[in-house]
């Protein structure tokens, strides 16, 4: 067990202080959520990037088009996930990936297709895949630009991502991307990390996330 004089000092109130403080404190987070309403309709109005290319990426059940990845739904969502090829997973992309197999049964019920997407073959992905026990669908993006036009994988190397897509008949559209903290909202173990007294509790580490491992090897 820690011990408790590891957490920052705090002061204590009564309970009628302490009631008086928490709904201070609601008030704020309710403009914060207003706040990311407006955010939100801001983004959906973004213009939209029409997609020229023709990437086709390796799948469990063959090659499949840009296109074929919408499953005849009008909206993807795609994760961007480091795996280079003959490299090794991302530690921190498998941390966010271990929220992903939820989002997978409810997405569809809103017209939205969600993939995983990495440059490494199928061939390095799928065993990977198998042994952290994720049913979402991976794919790979080997041997097309689709990473390095799309900026996740550049001269310095990899870095995660989120891009929205939207299909209108044989026309793909970007909407919207996303990178770095952009896409803590996909990760709700931050969420609570940011509730609890010790926060993230990652000063002091040589990068913030130098923490994670994949869930088998804790």
């Amino acid at each position: 067990m820690p011990d408790i004089t590891d957490l920052p000092k705090h002061k204590v109130v009564t309970r009628q202080e302490w009631d008086q403080l928490r709904a201070n404190l609601l008030q704020k987070e309710k403009e914060l959520t207003k706040q990311r309403d407006s955010l939100a309709e801001e983004i959906r109005s973004l213009p939209w990037l029409k997609i020229e290319k023709n990437y086709v990426f390796q799948t469990k059940t063959g090659n499949k088009t840009l296109i074929e990845l919408f499953e005849n739904k009008s909206q993807l969502v795609v994760y961007h996930f480091m795996f280079s090829p003959g490299g090794k997973p991302c530690r921190s992309c498998s941390f966010w990936a271990d929220n992903f197999n939820g989002p997978r049964y409810h997405l569809p019920q809103r017209d939205v297709t969600f993939k995983v997407i990495s440059k490494a073959p199928l061939e390095e992905i799928e065993p990977y895949r198998k042994r952290m026990g994720w049913e979402f669908d991976w794919v790979s993006s080997f041997n097309t630009d689709f990473n390095s036009d799309f900026e996740v994988s550049t001269v310095e190397g990899e870095q995660p991502g989120l891009s929205v897509f939207y299909r209108d008949g044989d026309n793909v559209y970007l909407s919207y991307t996303s990178r770095k903290r952009g896409m803590e909202f996909l990760n709700p173990v931050y969420g609570i990390l940011d509730l609890v007294p010790k926060g993230r509790d990652e000063k002091g580490l040589e990068w913030p996330m130098a923490w994670v491992k994949p869930h088998d090897e804790y």
